[in-house]
């Protein structure tokens, strides 16, 4: 008998922080690498939001606080709702959770049962199916394709629904594609879900602020108001603010649901950090002007990589809407050898190689449930990208048969 839970054989560890920490150890051995793989901004966390977390410190805020939040802080997420999204909750329908993940893991530990199924287009975030397979419950996975923009239709959101679905995923702006849901899109998704009222839908909206060329973002429950009652509006401060350490995440949905997620978090985290959340209500009731300019920034570092990537032998890449991720197909340098004498047989041979050779680290799609692509973050400074395409270019280059 095995002295570990049953549960952790029906889940991998996560893809992303594997191809971080072997970029990390090739680093420590003294190889000169180019990490692409970390989903984090490179921008620091903005002054005003460093200073509140100082005095929230030397004024003694430091105790535990209510498991699902500070008012003052679940008030400027209900603010930030209203204000950016058209979307209104009391109070009581705000939960805030130690970072975005924590979100999505108490929603489904909250609502999911055995036979349960969870829907999930790919490409995915590595951590979606992993969550579901920890609740016992089951995911069904949505090929998307490049026609429609790597993003689920209403056809085949219809053709995967049964009776056991209680879940729909939707990240909009994409990890790991960048690709956005369009107002007209979501609308299409929204007359499926009115005629399955069995089914909830989790908007993970965290890219919400790094949408480009003048893209409208909107949300599900926005664009649909009579499916308010069965979607959780998940965001947080971490991308949009630079503050993925700060761990802050929250969501807004029916009473009943976030009940039981901070129930749940009341008997495993209890409350997030009293300090992140100080910093949290700054960020959220705080100056917004620093965000555009960030965003720009972004959008000129994936106008450069897109190209670059478009000019390689053997890559293909389409132009994200948002969020700071490319997802490049490497279908094209399947079947030939890498320099060092291996012939690549998957993304996931192609990144490895592209490692070993020239010291760049980036994520396998087949991690994303997408094979045959990779990711590329671009969260990093133009001159690392540029030096990075560079390497990319030799490694296709170099490629044989």
């Amino acid at each position: 008998m095995s002295f570990l839970a049953e549960s952790l054989s029906r889940i991998k560890p996560s893809s992303t922080i594997a191809a971080t920490q072997r970029a990390r150890n090739l680093a420590e051995q003294g190889r000169d690498v180019i990490t692409l793989s970390t989903g984090e901004p490179d921008f620091d966390t903005p002054d005003n939001i460093r200073l509140a977390a100082i005095r929230a410190i030397t004024q003694g805020r430091t105790r535990y606080t209510p498991t699902g939040g500070i008012p003052e802080l679940r008030d400027a997420v209900a603010r930030k709702f209203e204000r950016e999204n058209g979307l209104r909750f009391k109070r009581e329908q705000i939960i805030v959770c130690s970072g975005g993940k924590h979100v999505i893991s108490n929603a489904f530990m909250a609502t999911l049962n055995p036979g349960d199924e969870v829907i999930i287009p790919a490409p995915y975030w590595v951590s979606y199916p992993e969550l579901v397979a920890l609740c016992n419950a089951t995911s069904v996975v949505v090929p998307t394709f490049a026609a429609s923009g790597l993003k689920l239709t209403a056809e085949a959101l219809e053709r995967h629904i049964t009776p056991r679905t209680k879940w729909l995923v939707l990240n909009s702006p994409s990890n790991p594609s960048g690709a956005a849901y369009t107002r007209d899109e979501l609308r299409a998704l929204a007359e499926v879900l009115l005629r399955h009222p069995q089914v909830w839908t989790l908007c993970d909206d965290i890219y919400e602020h790094l949408v480009y060329d003048g893209f409208e973002f909107t949300t599900l429950a926005q664009v649909e108001p009579r499916l308010q009652d069965r979607v959780l509006t998940v965001n947080g401060v971490s991308k949009g603010y630079a503050m993925t350490g700060w761990r802050i995440g929250f969501a807004g949905g029916p009473a009943m649901l976030v009940k039981a997620m901070e129930m749940l978090q009341g008997q495993t985290t209890s409350a997030a950090s009293s300090i992140a959340q100080w910093a949290a209500v700054e960020a959220l009731n705080g100056p917004q002007d620093f965000i555009a300019p960030r965003r720009e920034a972004f959008r000129e570092r994936r106008d450069a990589v897109v190209a670059r990537l478009n000019g390689c032998q053997g890559l293909s890449c389409a132009v994200p809407e948002g969020a700071f991720y490319v997802f490049p197909s490497c279908r094209g340098t399947i079947g030939k050898r890498a320099p060092g004498g291996k012939v690549i047989a998957s993304d996931a041979d192609f990144a490895l190689e592209l490692l070993n050779a020239e010291g760049v680290s980036v994520v396998h799609g087949e991690a994303f449930g997408a094979p045959g692509f990779f990711r590329i973050s671009y969260a990093s400074s133009m001159e690392q990208l540029m030096q990075a395409c560079s390497r990319i270019e030799r490694f296709c280059a170099a490629l044989g048969r």
